[in-house]
Parts: structure tokens; sequence; C-alpha cells
């Protein structure tokens, strides 16, 4: 039975700029074909089964010639699977999809193309450069950089280009933009019509480098301007100063990595990216099932003996009720129970179970949660605390001081995630992280161990004396200053848009009110 492909169009760069439906091509396949220039984070929508085949191409290098890319997908859909063939930009749009799609064609493979966004729009407008506005530009045309070698002449029309009143979007043509500026020239171009170069537009890595055609080359030289980019050229290029957006956004170059465990960094990740900044995603930290349940299981059982039920962290809430519900029990089973949540988010997750937490502490930590339990709470009051295997005691041994009985029971346990653990610590080495953010003590303690900062020599404060250390919260940053880090920025709400609030405020002097 023959399989299907999706030839998508991933988009230039920013991994949101796919297509609703795009995504879910992506989601659906068993195999992901994709290309040197696509958005790495688009894999992460992959089911966990599937297979990845890298066949990019870079100017140096191709891993695949094209027919066999069409070889392969023919192979792998001939197999019974769904491909997902992920291509930046737009597919047709000088992308060769629609060799792929007649080499398909001819085997009877059933297939499906998903438009995306070309670079040749996109790359411009981040840069802050519109290819049309009324009374500078009426039109626009897309043209290749980088012509076939194999050609025994060009079939660009130059002359046509070098009268045309509108913007001139050139395509994979950085390594040929002496020629592409010769041409134009030698056939009639004003030399000082304005030029833009935007190297990987709409990434937080951004470059944008403008000058007119007398000096653009020589400023690329410079500059050692190199591909991928985008060539705009047309008095468009005059509106950047005022229409540029994306370049100013608060952590826009910037690289910040992200400790919180994999399935918990999205959030973070979200906020990063959408503030202009590259997320660099080091999980430290892995929640895990606990070795055995019952503890826990036997707890719930008895429920009914307890007065106090109180949740530390969205973790504890999560592994809580999926405990309840596999004991075949709902939250009627808390009826009678007063409940505490550390945190606006623990309070949410406790809502979404149909819980209304009758302690929430204005300051999200345990010192906190005591202070305002005093209260409410009588001597020989039974308190019962699901959380993570590894945990501060403070709360447990302060309301055991009160008089209270308190079972501690794992919930489920936080272990190292030692994945990435190279490629941090060569980013380290040569100073391309701008921030460090810490969610809990956990990913602190994480974080020096994975990355044996604590051996010999490499003592954690002097290796990370150059980075910006960003803490959700006071304990966070006391774990920091245990291991000799010294912390430059604690959110003032212990919550993730706190902690992008603190990380705005401290890391960037010069953001613009609107961010903040």
């Amino acid at each position: 039975m023959s399989g299907r492909v999706y030839l998508i169009g991933a988009g230039p760069g920013d991994e949101g700029l796919i297509t609703v439906k795009g995504l879910n091509c992506v989601k659906e396949a068993n195999v992901i074909v994709y290309d040197r220039l696509i958005p790495q984070a688009l894999l992460r929508y992959a089911p966990s089964t599937a297979e990845f085949i890298f066949v990019g191409k870079s100017p140096e290098k191709h891993t695949l010639t094209q027919e066999e890319i069409n070889d392969l997908l023919i192979e792998q859909a001939e197999q019974g699977k769904i491909i997902a063939r992920l291509k930046g930009g737009d597919p047709f749009v000088f992308g060769r999809g629609g060799e792929e799609v007649i080499a398909l064609k001819e085997h009877n493979i059933p297939f499906e193309v998903v438009p995306g966004i070309t670079s040749a729009v996109a790359a411009p407008m981040y840069a802050g450069i519109p290819v049309t506005h009324r009374g500078l530009s009426s039109s626009f045309a897309v043209i290749t950089g980088h012509e076939d070698p194999d050609k025994a002449e060009s079939s660009i029309s130059w002359q046509d280009l070098a009268l045309e009143s509108g913007t001139l979007c050139f395509l994979m043509g950085v390594g040929n933009l002496s020629r592409i500026v010769d041409n134009l020239l030698a056939h009639g171009k004003d030399s000082e019509t304005p030029i833009a170069l935007v190297r990987w537009g709409t990434r937080p890595y951004q470059k944008t480098l403008t000058g007119t055609l007398s000096n653009i080359v020589e400023k690329a030289k410079s500059e050692n301007f190199k591909s991928p980019a985008v060539i705009i050229i047309g008095e468009v290029v005059n509106l950047r100063e005022q229409l540029a957006w994306f370049e100013k956004k608060p952590f826009f170059n910037k690289n910040i990595l992200v400790t919180r465990a994999r399935s918990q960094a999205s959030e973070l990740s979200y906020k990063i990216s959408q503030l202009g900044g590259q997320p660099v995603e080091f999980p430290t930290i892995k929640i895990e099932k606990p070795d055995t349940y019952q503890p826990l299981d036997e707890a719930i059982k008895k429920l009914a003996e307890y007065n106090w039920l109180v949740f530390t962290s969205v973790n504890g809430v999560k592994h809580f009720f999926n405990r309840l519900e596999n004991l075949d029990y709902d939250c009627r089973q808390l009826a009678g129970l007063k409940t505490c949540a550390i945190g606006s988010k623990t309070k949410e997750s406790l809502e979404e179970k149909g819980i209304k937490a009758d302690v929430v502490p204005q300051e999200y930590r345990a010192e906190a949660l005591i202070d305002l339990m005093k209260e409410q709470v009588k001597s020989g009051d039974r308190v019962l605390i699901p959380r993570a295997k590894e945990a501060r005691e403070v709360l447990p041994e302060a309301l055991r001081e009160q008089g209270l009985k308190v079972d501690v029971i794992t919930a489920y346990e936080t272990v190292k995630d030692t994945k990435d653990t190279e490629k941090v610590r060569k980013m380290l080495k040569q100073n391309e992280l701008d921030a460090i953010t810490f969610t809990s003590s956990s990913t602190v303690k994480n974080f020096v161990e994975v990355l044996e900062l604590n051996v010999g020599l490499n003592e954690p404060g002097a290796v990370l004396a150059n980075t910006h250390i960003a803490c959700i919260g006071p304990i966070t940053a006391s774990t920091c200053q245990q291991y000799g880090i010294e912390v430059n920025s604690i959110a003032n709400e212990y919550t993730i848009p706190g902690l992008v609030e603190s990380l705005i405020d401290n890391l960037d002097e010069n953001v613009e009110e609107e961010f903040k």
C-alpha cells in the first residue's frame, strides 16, 4: 500500500510562521525529510516514533542530490509511510518542489503541497522593509540569485530588471552580489538605488546591511556578509528607519538558556521567542514517575483522614490527580479537605481539576504559606503533601512544630537530563549565552553537576561570570549562591511571566516602554 507525501513550506526561519495545516501534517507523519534552512524547532512537533532524515544543501555541500531526494521520497512512500517533506520558505519558490512532485506523480504516489511563507516577503518585512508601498513601489519581482551553473546563458532579463521601478528581491544571491550589481548598473540602473541585505531573516540573529548599488559590494565585503540572505533593491529600503520593529525587541540577538524540564519548557521558550530572543533549551531535569506509587495510592485511599492537602507545584497536582483517576476516584474524594497551593500556576492547575484552593500565599514560597496557615490550623490536624522526592523540608518541619501531623508523599521525581551537554559547554566556552534562567533549586544543582562545573578548577562562578543569571525566586537564587554563582536578577513575582519581566528590566537597559 502506498503512503503519502506532504510537501510543506516550513517558512523562512521563525517557527511560528509555518501554517496550521503544515504543522498538522508534521504531527501526522511517520518520516520527516527536512532541509538545512527549516526552523529546527519544528521537528519537536513530530510524533516521538517518527524517523528524521536530513537532506540539506549548502553552497559548499549537498547531502543528497535532487534526484536522490526524489528517490528517497518514492522509496519511503512505497513502504506505506506518511512523509512530511519540510522545505524552507515555500516549496515552489526556488525550492525545486515542482521537481519532487513530478517524480511522485510519475510513480503514482499520493501527495499534497502545503504553501509556505517565502523569505522574499518575510525577511524584508522583519527588517522593516515592505516589498510594496504606495507612492514608492506598486510591484515586486522575485529573482534567483543563483542560476543553474550548467546553463549556456542567463535567462534573467537584466535590461527589464534595470528599468523596473518596483522592488527587486533576489534569493540565494549573496555569493553573486557583485555580478548582480554589475549587471543592473550595466543596463542603466541608478547607482544610488537603495539596497539591503537581510541575513537569516526572521530569526533572532537576523542581520541587516543597507547601502546603495554603488557601495554595497564593498560594505558586504567589509562586514564579511555571507549567505543565507535576501537582497532587496528599491526605494522601499529607505522605509526601514521608520518601520523596523523586529530588531528592536528586548531579547533580539540574545541566546537565553532554558533549564526547565522539557515537558515544561515551552511556556518560557515561547515568551523568549516572542520577545525576539533565541531560547536554548537545556532541560537539566526530567520529571519521572517514582519507584512506586504505593505510598501515594494508600494516602489517596485514606483522604478522609486528612484535614489539609498541600500542593507545592504544578507537577504535584498533575501526578496526584493522575493517581486519583487511576484508582477510579474523582475530585469528590477531596470533600471536606482544605487545600493549599503555592504559586498562581499551581492554583490554576487545581482549578482545572475543579478545586478552588482555600489558601494561596501572595508570596509563592513555603515560608509565606506557613505564616498564612498558622491562623487556620489547629494542633492535631493531619496534612498531606504530595510532592517531588527531593524537596526542601522547611514546610513540613514548620507545620510539625505547630503540632500538625504531616505526611510527605513522593508523587514524582526530578532526575538529571544530560542531553545537549556538549553543545552547552561549547556555548559557555565561547561566551555565546547571554542569559541563563533557573526556575528551581533542582535546575541549578543539576546544571552544575551535569556540566561538571564543580570539578577541578572549573568553579561555577568563574565559568558563568560573563553570563546574566536570572532566577525565578529567592530560594533558587540562594541555591545559586551556594555554588558561588552570582545572580543578576530575581523575579518579583515567582512565576514564568515574572521571570521574563525581570529579564526585560535587567538584560536590556534601552528596551522600549511597550515591552515592559
